[in-house]
């Protein structure tokens, strides 16, 4: 018996990877966050399957799921949405586990901030521009920030920031980026990335209060602040040197490139 905790995707149901969907046909209880997880998904499980939402219930219970899964000797299907790395409540879970000498296996998933960058048409690494992603969140209804983590604080970086679970924080979001991005910064927000409802919405960062309000959107959103989202008119942008004449060059010179 093995407890699968599987990253659903962001939203669209056919985002989910091979393995996911093959981990889920062969799982004979499913647990999923039902506010998130596209029920669709629920379709790759057996005939038999019996499926639990899990958005109402505490930690101890959904062990407890497992716990008599485990002993009734039936694979686990935990599916998360977005990736597992993020903020998937993943860490005490898999403590659970470890003490309870249950196996387990990690299936990553796209994560959001990825889909949300699809659906701007947009490289969040734009050469000359910007190239480091910092993904955070604001102090909200979950586990307060870390020291050192608050937005000002993160702010002074200066990178592109890709912001969850902050769709209802935006003067927060103003005040605390605006004296180190700039009011005119260019902000881009995703709300149900994938999904048959995805919203976009785009605004210089002193009108993003006001933008994401008019749109309806608080919360299931991605808000991306950074000059990397204007890079296609930024003075400085230069071509990658991945595939550069210089760089093909460089390799042949080196004999990395078969000139044939």
């Amino acid at each position: 018996m093995t407890v699968y905790f599987i990253g659903a995707g962001p939203g669209a149901a056919d985002l989910i990877t091979v393995r996911g969907a093959d981990r889920l046909r062969r799982c004979r209880i499913c647990l999923f966050a039902g506010s998130l997880v596209p029920r669709e998904l629920l379709d790759l499980l057996p005939e038999d399957a019996v499926a639990i939402d899990t958005a109402t219930m505490p930690l101890t219970r959904i062990v407890a799921e497992i716990v008599k899964a485990h002993r009734d000797g039936h694979d686990v299907a935990r599916l998360h949405s977005g990736d597992l790395a993020l903020y998937s409540a993943l860490t005490e879970q898999l403590r659970g586990l470890r003490e309870l000498d249950i196996p387990y296996e990690l299936v990553p998933g796209v994560p959001a901030f990825a889909a949300a960058a699809a659906a701007l048409d947009s490289e969040l690494t734009v050469p000359g521009v910007g190239q480091s992603l910092l993904i955070t969140r604001v102090s909200t209804l979950s586990t307060d920030m870390p020291l050192g983590e608050d937005l000002a604080s993160l702010a002074q970086t200066g990178v592109t920031l890709a912001l969850h679970l902050a769709a209802h924080r935006t003067a927060q979001i103003v005040a605390d980026l605006t004296p180190h991005y700039g009011a005119d910064c260019p902000t881009a927000t995703v709300a149900f990335a994938s999904r048959d409802d995805q919203q976009i919405v785009r605004a210089p960062l002193v009108e993003l209060p006001q933008a994401l309000t008019e749109a309806g959107i608080t919360k299931t959103a991605v808000i991306f602040v950074g000059r990397a989202l204007d890079g296609a008119a930024h003075p400085a942008l230069v071509d990658s040197y991945l595939y550069s004449h210089a760089r093909m060059q460089k390799l042949r010179s080196d004999g990395a490139l078969d000139d044939a």
